[in-house]
């Protein structure tokens, strides 16, 4: 349930507020919107009694939300939330672009690749260095070797960094070289891990699973807010259909489906959406029209050679000519890259 505050209550009856909740053996989280404060009381609420509840001081109205996904939900939040990398902010105006190679593969190619998507416009270098791969034999990623590679090439074209972590025992070693975890679509439902990432503070990049419903998705979601975790972002990434012309369907209209359903920012990755190099520009133009906050590309100086994913990854003359064309797609619903 929740309990919208009016405009002008103060902090004392907010707090009585959240203190009689507390001793109702409830979870307290606390929204400050810009009209007004909104606390969120999880747990089991059927023995709250609404009216002795919307009679205290300062409180506007009492809503349950039917939604099994509380935090996340709009009706929790109703302003869109905002997440924030240094300057970068994830779900404002501006379409923020991801970009790099699926797989950190060595220091000059993580390097070149950096330098090219940082001059491109792109704001965050992506780049994986623990690889969940179908097959036991494919490249596994270089590990903490990747991820040095990978900071220094950031911090070098000054680009924050995200990575994909597999196990809540990464966490710590993550720690020092990524600016965002990336929690792939084989861990969406690794509720372990969720729980252990909803302890730190550092934004998590979401995706959804091959086969995971919307809410599914946003329960997920609910796992790392739950814990304390509001900083999350989460990734449209194609599901897996009947369909065999693409790597996996692409679900564009995801986007305004959770836009409608949660205030959390949601961004695309049309290379794993599609998996073929020739249909990831026309599905990143539509996402950014679907109301994207942002995108994951990869992007590769030689897919030909690439240890992982190179079918997928854009040429950089390819990602260039992309980013003029999301210039001509924002402007036109209102928004840049």
């Amino acid at each position: 349930m929740i309990i919208v505050m009016k405009n002008d209550a103060s902090e004392a009856q907010i707090k009585a507020v959240a203190d009689k909740l507390v001793d109702l053996g409830l979870k307290v989280h606390r929204s400050d919107g810009e009209a007004r404060t909104i606390i969120g009381a999880i747990g089991d609420t059927s023995k709250v009694d609404d009216i002795v509840i919307k009679y205290m001081a300062g409180v506007l109205n009492v809503v349950r939300i039917i939604e099994p996904y509380k935090l996340a939900s709009r009706n929790f939040h109703e302003d869109s939330s905002v997440v924030e990398i240094g300057d970068i902010r994830i779900g404002a105006e501006k379409v923020i672009i991801i970009a790099g190679p699926c797989a950190v593969e060595s220091e000059d190619q993580v390097t070149e690749i950096a330098k090219l998507i940082k001059e491109a416009g792109a704001s965050i270098l992506r780049g994986g260095a623990f690889k969940p791969r179908s097959s036991p034999y494919s490249f596994q990623g270089l590990g903490e070797q990747g991820l040095k590679l990978l900071h220094a090439a950031g911090k070098q074209y000054e680009l924050p960094v995200v990575s994909e972590i597999l196990e809540a025992s990464h966490i710590e070693l993550m720690d020092q070289y990524v600016d965002i975890y990336q929690v792939g679509a084989r861990n969406m439902q690794n509720f372990w891990l969720l729980r252990e990432l909803s302890k730190i503070r550092k934004p998590v990049l979401l995706k959804r699973g091959m086969a995971a419903t919307i809410e599914e998705l946003l329960m997920a979601a609910e796992y790392l807010m739950s814990g304390g975790n509001y900083n999350v972002i989460l990734c449209e990434r194609g599901i897996r259909t009947f369909e065999n012309y693409t790597r996996n369907t692409m679900d564009i209209s995801a986007i305004p489906v959770v836009k409608k359903l949660s205030h959390l920012p949601i961004i695309a990755d049309p290379s794993h959406g599609t998996g073929i190099r020739d249909h990831v520009a026309p599905m990143a133009r539509a996402a950014v029209a679907a109301g994207a906050d942002g995108l994951m590309i990869e992007v590769h100086n030689n897919p030909a050679a690439a240890l992982s994913d190179g079918p997928q990854s854009l040429l950089p003359n390819q990602f260039k000519m992309l980013m003029e064309e999301l210039k001509i797609i924002s402007w036109a619903i209102g928004r840049s890259v």
